[in-house]
């Protein structure tokens, strides 16, 4: 009896452990237990399931990029009403451990692998669009034409922008809470009034802060131009100069602004290629200019520059409150960031502005010279 008893415990012991590997195993193989890949929420800044968003930029400085374009030489000098500064890397420190970086990808700034949507793509034959309904999300558009926003909070996120207007996304004046992430903004080269004309991949002409994060922008002559807002993990590059129906070649910049803002510019973790060479209007990687007023509260941190006729325009004598801090200034293009330096038009005296830890690819810090 006692054999017996025995036996049919080890029988039902048996049993219950083959119950648990069949259940693990049948988990293992559907997916049990393991969240699944729901929809990409509206304002989300990770698709679940998805790839994680770029991390932070690592604090070791990159090695030298590829040699100077020759292409650049005899170009015209800067505009008379922005003096140049020259600024000449300070001899010392090489780069800090961590490693050669031949690459923005290659040091932690964006690059296409990070930016643009993440979803599949809806073909929207939309023409230049106008949007006007208050809150409007356009998610996963694939859009042939422009937008051009009358309306408040409008988010366009995990798109595709293929215009051939003066604009990508322009935001009207007197409204407010446009945000752009996740998305491709581009244009056909020559293409749209005036051949092209000033034109501008996002445009904040409202009164209030906006948001582009995450962007792939290329083309476009001005791309992201505004005097306020969070322009932030973007990957500019392959602007195309281009000539208006008078024959002019048109200035162009990654970002611009023209001053006379009200509110904070936040220029941080982007990456800003400007590969035009200057005899055919090449500006800045980042022009902070004085046209409509005086360039004030302006935060550029931690972004790779390259290009232009300098690098960085620092927004004139009258600045005030600009913080230039961790950038990288690159030799993708020019041997000195840009075709004729870094950096022009710095403000070392003005009220709060701050020059601190910007260095070059290899890793030698950028100091500005003094006016003439």
């Amino acid at each position: 009896m006692a054999r017996d008893r025995r036996r049919l415990t080890a029988w039902l012991l048996a049993g219950l452990v083959l119950a648990v590997v069949l259940a693990l195993y049948d988990a293992d193989r559907t997916g049990v237990g393991e969240p699944s890949a729901g929809p990409c929420p509206d304002n989300a800044l990770q698709c679940p399931g998805g790839p994680p968003p770029p991390g932070p930029t690592p604090s070791a400085s990159p090695s030298a990029d590829p040699s100077a374009d020759p292409s650049a030489s005899g170009g015209p000098g800067p505009s008379a009403s922005t003096p140049p500064v020259s600024a000449t890397p300070s001899p010392g420190t090489g780069p800090a451990p961590g490693g050669p970086c031949s690459s923005p990808g290659a040091c932690g700034f964006p690059d296409a692998r990070t930016t643009g949507p993440r979803i599949a793509l809806e073909r929207h034959d939309t023409g230049d669009m106008s949007v006007k309904t208050d809150g409007m999300v356009i998610k996963g558009w694939d859009i042939r034409g422009s937008l051009d926003v009358y309306a408040n909070d409008v988010t366009v996120i995990d798109s595709r922008i293929t215009s051939t207007n003066w604009w990508g996304i322009n935001l009207r004046p007197g409204f407010s809470g446009l945000r752009v992430l996740h998305t491709t903004i581009t244009a056909v080269p020559g293409k749209g009034p005036d051949n092209g004309g000033v034109d501008y991949a996002v445009s904040n002409m409202g009164g209030s802060s906006i948001e582009v994060g995450w962007c792939d922008v290329s083309v476009f002559g001005n791309a992201l131009s505004m005097g306020q807002g969070e322009i932030h993990d973007n990957y500019v590059h392959d602007i195309v100069p281009f000539r208006n129906q008078g024959g002019e070649w048109q200035h162009t910049d990654a970002v611009i602004s023209g001053g006379g803002n009200k509110g904070r510019l936040t220029v941080r973790h982007n990456t800003l290629l400007n590969p035009v060479p200057v005899h055919q209007g090449a500006s800045a990687a980042i022009g902070l200019f004085a046209d409509t007023g005086s360039v004030s509260s302006v935060v550029v941190d931690g972004n790779w520059l390259a290009g232009g006729a300098y690098a960085l325009y620092g927004g004139g004598p009258g600045a005030t409150g600009i913080q230039v801090t961790d950038n990288v200034f690159s030799a993708q293009y020019h041997a000195n960031a840009g075709a004729y330096g870094l950096v022009a038009a710095w403000n070392a005296g003005g009220s709060g502005n701050l020059w601190r830890g910007n260095r070059t690819a290899d890793g030698r810090p950028v100091v500005p010279e003094p006016p003439p």
